[in-house]
C-alpha cells in the first residue's frame, strides 16, 4: 500500500505530464479551468515552497484547510502533503490556515501563526480587499519557486489517508485510466475527488455549483468514463 502522497501524485503524472489531470467547472460563474499534471505540479511546488521556505514549517506541523472542492484546493492540499504537514479535520491550533473568503469567520476557531485567504475566483484572480490578519494566497504563492523536493518519507498521516482513499476508490468503482465527472457538492471529501483518482491514475472533471441539466452533455464533451454524482 502506498504511504506517501507526494509520490502517488508524482506517479500519477509521470507517464504524461501534459495530459489534463484536473478540469474545474463552476456552473454559477461559467468558469472552466483545465490543469495538466505539469501545471498542477507547479502550483503544488509553489505552495510547498511557501510553507517550507517562507514559513519555515517542518514535517508533522499542523495545517487547517477551510476550502471547498476546487482546483486551488487541490494545490493547497497537495502542497501541504508534499511538505509533510498534517492537515487537521477538526478546529484547533495550527501553524498555517487556508480559508475561502466566505469562511474567514470560521478562522476564529483555528488559531494560526499564518493565515491565507483564497477568493477561488476565475483565472486565479486575487481579492480586491484582503481581510485583516490574512494574506492573499494567489498573490503570495506566485512568487515562490517552481520546483520542490517533497518530504521523505511523507507526512505522518499519509498512510492512513491513502488507505482510506483506496477503500473509497473501490467503493466508488474508480478504475485505472478513468476520466471521472464529479459533482463537488455530492463528493466534497478530498479522499473522493482528489486522492482516490490519483491512486487509480484517473483524471477528474470537477463541477462546483453543478447544474444537473448540464452534466450529461458535459460527460460527452469531456469524454468522461465514469460519473460520481
Amino acid at each position: 500500500m502506498a504511504d506517501n502522497i507526494a509520490r502517488v501524485f508524482a506517479a500519477a503524472i509521470a507517464a504524461d505530464p501534459a495530459r489534463p489531470l484536473l478540469t474545474w467547472y463552476d456552473d454559477a460563474t461559467g468558469e472552466r479551468t483545465e490543469l495538466s499534471g505539469a501545471t498542477l505540479a507547479n502550483w503544488v511546488a509553489k505552495t510547498a515552497n511557501l510553507l517550507v521556505d517562507e514559513l519555515a514549517l517542518s514535517p508533522g506541523d499542523p495545517a487547517g484547510v477551510l476550502l471547498p472542492p476546487h482546483w486551488q484546493t487541490a494545490a493547497v492540499l497537495l502542497g501541504c502533503w508534499s511538505a509533510g504537514l498534517t492537515v487537521r479535520d477538526e478546529p484547533g491550533a495550527v501553524d498555517v490556515l487556508f480559508a475561502a473568503a466566505d469562511r474567514v469567520a470560521e478562522g476564529d476557531a483555528w488559531p494560526a501563526g499564518d493565515r491565507y485567504v483564497l477568493a477561488l475566483a476565475p483565472f486565479a484572480a486575487p481579492l480586491r480587499e484582503v481581510p485583516a490578519g490574512y494574506a492573499d494566497y494567489v498573490v503570495e504563492v506566485r512568487t515562490q519557486g517552481d520546483h520542490f523536493t517533497p518530504s521523505t518519507p511523507g507526512g505522518p498521516a499519509d498512510a492512513d489517508l491513502l488507505a482510506e482513499a483506496d477503500a473509497r476508490a473501490t467503493a466508488l468503482g474508480i478504475s485505472p485510466g478513468d476520466r471521472l465527472l464529479v459533482d463537488a457538492a455530492v463528493h466534497p471529501d478530498p479522499r473522493d475527488w482528489l486522492l482516490a483518482p490519483l491512486l487509480r491514475g484517473a483524471t477528474v472533471v470537477l463541477t462546483g455549483n453543478a447544474d444537473q441539466s448540464r452534466l450529461a452533455s458535459r460527460a460527452d464533451t469531456e469524454r468522461t468514463t465514469h460519473t460520481l454524482t
